[in-house]
């Protein structure tokens, strides 16, 4: 078993971070004090859609908001926020042994870049975290979506080390087309902190499974433009999602229900974002859209208006028809 630093104590980092700990690993959380001083106080508590519910001691773990944690690492996985990024990137260059592999746990695309052009001489990897957390307050957390994570492929096996119970990790060696992929998904996240709704609230109402279906179209032709393959994580290529989308609803949720389970109060973790007034990630997402558009010469309106939006942080729910208006 590793010696993990998860640099980046937030829902994701917090979540994983018990599983891995209560499967053997010797974990540190490397965060702020104010989630940190909670986990102190109360031990992690980790929980899911099926039922699952574990608490780990917080002396089974090492909470630590100190640099010189990574000095021992044998493993450090990133899952700080995109903007975090570059100055992990160094923080973890000074202080983490050379021979410590570096996983990405991060929504968008270029992280596993930033990591590797301040990391040159290590093995760091791309990963894809496809389910949704959310804190639950006193040191809990709630896994609110399915899906299992994976990780690019390279030496020593490390998905089959990090492929503990009730965390299921593997390795492929396109993951690139996998992170596209899961961005093709991610790009409701922005509509979901936008519509006030829950994520299942949102998929019952055909007009916002219309607008996903539009915004997933407008994405798949710039990324058809681009040259860029998708993979899905589900039986479903990327290319007919926006299609099962727009299906009347009882036909949508038969197919729905074979592919994602759902919590029935999850909202995306943008959402929340919006809500507490902190800093998005929309760059990563319908950003990077908009800017690929702008590159090969494909129009996105729908995704500049959805990122407008974020932007501007609006304090009332939308409707479709609000976010579809010029």
């Amino acid at each position: 078993m590793a010696r993990i630093v998860i640099a980046g104590a937030g829902a994701i980092g917090c979540f994983t971070g018990g599983l891995l700990a209560r499967g053997g690993h010797q974990v540190t959380l490397l965060g702020r004090a104010r989630v940190l001083d909670a986990v102190r106080e109360n031990g992690l508590t980790v929980s899911d859609f099926s039922g699952l519910s574990v608490h780990i001691a917080a002396t089974d773990l090492t909470l630590s908001d100190d640099l010189d944690c990574f000095a021992d690492a044998e493993l450090v996985i990133v899952t700080v926020k995109t903007p975090a990024t570059a100055e992990i990137a160094q923080q973890i260059a000074t202080y983490a042994p050379p021979d410590a592999p570096v996983l990405s746990w991060q929504n968008g695309i270029a992280n596993a870049g930033t990591l590797r052009a301040a990391l040159p001489d290590r093995d760091t990897r791309a990963g894809m975290v496809p389910f949704n957390v959310v804190p639950k307050g006193a040191g809990s957390y709630h896994r609110a979506t399915s899906g299992d994570i994976v990780i690019e492929a390279g030496p020593g096996g490390l998905g089959q080390d990090l492929n503990v119970p009730d965390l299921a990790v593997s390795e492929s060696d396109r993951i690139e087309a996998v992170q596209w992929g899961k961005l093709l998904i991610n790009l409701n996240n922005a509509l979901n902190a936008l519509s006030g709704l829950t994520l299942q609230e949102q998929l019952l109402d055909r007009d916002w499974r219309r607008l996903m279906a539009d915004q997933m179209q407008e994405a798949l032709a710039v990324f058809k433009a681009a040259g860029i393959a998708t993979q899905s994580t589900t039986p479903l290529a990327p290319w007919m999602l926006p299609h099962v989308l727009r299906l009347p609803t009882p036909l949508f949720l038969r197919i729905a229900a074979r592919m994602l389970t759902i919590d029935p109060h999850a909202r995306t973790s943008m959402a929340y974002d919006l809500m507490a007034g902190r800093l998005t990630e929309i760059d990563t997402l319908q950003g990077e859209v908009v800017a690929l558009g702008q590159q090969y010469g494909r129009k996105t309106p729908i995704c500049a208006r959805v990122a407008a939006l974020i932007r501007s942080a609006p304090n009332h729910a939308l409707t479709p028809d609000d976010i579809r208006a010029t």
